[in-house]
């Protein structure tokens, strides 16, 4: 015969992921989700959370890694009926709101940076400086479209008008995403997908997130003064403590910089 005494009952657990970084970017530190998928398995099952704190803090990345986090996020969270709450630190923007709305609530800071539901592609030209230095550009293709974008030859039209019909593709899919995760919570009546961002109290009246508060607090008036939580995250690989692919990680921490800067941060 099973007893059920009062001091033997745990006080509620929630597992806390931190998705700090720039998605699906090279170096250590970039957010994807072959590198994400053992810390969310464990997250969602080990001690039976009564929920999943997402820590999001990105300023976006690949469109692809993006959804393929929050796909897994969706997936454990239908599967093993634990509700998901996304609390933003610096910026949830781009790839990061993406992630932020496959949480059931998201909640920020009064400056939190959110938004941007927009899809965006840079690159360079150089065939000028080429041509300046007595440099001619030599390419050889099957296919007429196979070097589509080339930042060494000059741009072409018709290889604009292709990047811009995938960017408008990618775009709905982010659209759609946003409008199944926050459905009617949504500002019907507002330009929300142009790529505009928000802080925190105006993404709140726009129904873009759930309000304005911090982790610790909210779980205590969610879940008791009590209860307890457990952090899990990528580990990073041992001889990476000791300085192994310098130049990888400094690279990946200037494209990481940048994708910051865009937004003052």
């Amino acid at each position: 015969m099973k007893l059920s005494l009062p001091f033997f009952n745990k006080p509620p657990l929630v597992a806390v992921v931190r998705l700090s970084g720039a998605i699906g970017m090279s170096g250590r530190s970039s957010l994807n989700d072959a590198s994400l998928a053992p810390v969310f398995e464990k997250a969602f099952r080990k001690g039976k959370p009564a929920a999943v704190a997402l820590e999001i803090n990105s300023p976006g990345g690949s469109p692809v890694q993006s959804s393929l986090i929050g796909a897994r996020i969706r997936r454990l969270s239908d599967e093993l009926e634990v509700p998901v709450i996304a609390f933003v630190e610096d910026v949830a923007a781009s790839g990061g709101y993406w992630l932020a709305a496959a949480a059931d609530e998201i909640w920020a800071d009064d400056s939190s940076v959110v938004g941007s539901i927009g899809v965006i592609s840079s690159g360079f030209g150089a065939h000028v400086f080429l041509a300046r230095q007595g440099l001619e550009r030599r390419v050889h293709t099957a296919g007429k479209s196979k070097s589509m974008l080339d930042p060494f030859s000059p741009q072409k039209e018709d290889d604009v008008a292709r990047l811009k019909v995938l960017l408008g593709d990618i775009h709905e899919n982010f659209i759609n995403h946003v409008k199944r995760r926050r459905g009617d919570k949504l500002d019907s009546a507002a330009e929300l997908f142009t790529g505009e961002i928000w802080l925190a109290k105006r993404a709140t009246e726009l129904g873009l997130i759930d309000g304005i508060a911090h982790l610790k607090p909210k779980l205590k008036e969610r879940f008791g003064d009590k209860v307890r939580t457990r952090r899990y995250g990528v580990r990073r690989p041992f001889w990476s403590r000791f300085g192994a692919e310098l130049t990888q990680d400094a690279v990946a921490g200037i494209e990481e910089r940048a994708a910051y800067a865009r937004f003052g941060l």
